[in-house]
């Protein structure tokens, strides 16, 4: 589902709703709310309004577990971290538990064995069905998501949940959810905006079916729901 806003200002109070909805419906039901996260500048409106009273207060953060969809295998205080923006946007001022925040980078440990250590983490707390409740996603011009790169080996992984990889664009190892695991999730939600995603967004919703050049569309939902919030700019004449 495509649903497409005038600009970027009104996706923020939709995706912000979508957020709370999910936080209460997962607590109501299971006890407990588990997200990952997405890093980039889409969700930073998002995360800001979710740390005001009027959205903070709506949710039982004591019951929220926090773990990230991918990271640059960068130390925490890095100003690239996924993890520093989300925690100075959203994370730092709401109540919730520190022990319940799972960040994707440890130090004293290589990015390959951290895959499977955060594997394991996930895994205690969603156990073997492997279901966050919500997913928040960006994506890239190249129609990457998290960090699902254009032609690299990390787009056939079926069987780990996490994954590290060198990437040589970058020259840097990242650390990801993997295609399978984010499709495991009951809601996945990708913010993405602006006129320099257009052509990767209209491949990716209306294109050939090519996910090795835009990874975004292995994001296919087993069960449960996938939404793109977008904007005319990025959307085009395409809606």
């Amino acid at each position: 589902m495509v649903t497409i806003f005038n600009n970027k200002e009104e996706i923020t109070p939709y995706a912000a709703d979508i957020f709370v909805a999910a936080a209460q419906k997962a607590i109501q039901e299971r006890g407990i709310f588990v997200i990952a996260l997405t890093g980039g500048s889409s969700p930073v409106a998002m995360y800001k309004l979710l740390a005001t009273p009027h959205y903070r207060t709506k949710i039982d953060w004591n019951n929220v577990f926090v773990f990230w969809g991918d990271e640059r295998w960068v130390p925490l205080d890095d100003d690239r971290s996924n993890a520093k923006m989300s925690c100075h946007h959203l994370l730092n001022h709401v109540a919730i538990p520190k022990a319940n925040i799972f960040p994707m980078y440890k130090t004293g440990i290589t990015s390959q064995d951290y895959a499977l250590e955060y594997e394991q983490s996930i895994k205690s707390i969603v156990r073997e069905d492997g279901k966050f409740d919500l997913i928040l996603l960006g994506m890239g011009d190249d129609g990457h998501t998290a960090s699902l790169f254009p032609a690299q080996v990390v787009l056939q992984e079926n069987s780990k949940w996490v994954s590290a990889y060198y990437l040589e664009s970058q020259n840097m190892d990242r650390i990801t959810l993997t295609a399978s695991t984010i499709n495991k999730a009951r809601e996945i939600v990708v913010i993405t905006y602006g006129e320099n995603k257009s052509n990767a967004l209209n491949e990716v919703l209306y294109g050939d079916y090519n996910p090795q050049k835009y990874p975004m569309q292995l994001i296919k939902p087993l069960d449960g729901k996938l939404l793109f919030l977008t904007d005319q700019a990025a959307i085009g004449t395409n809606q």
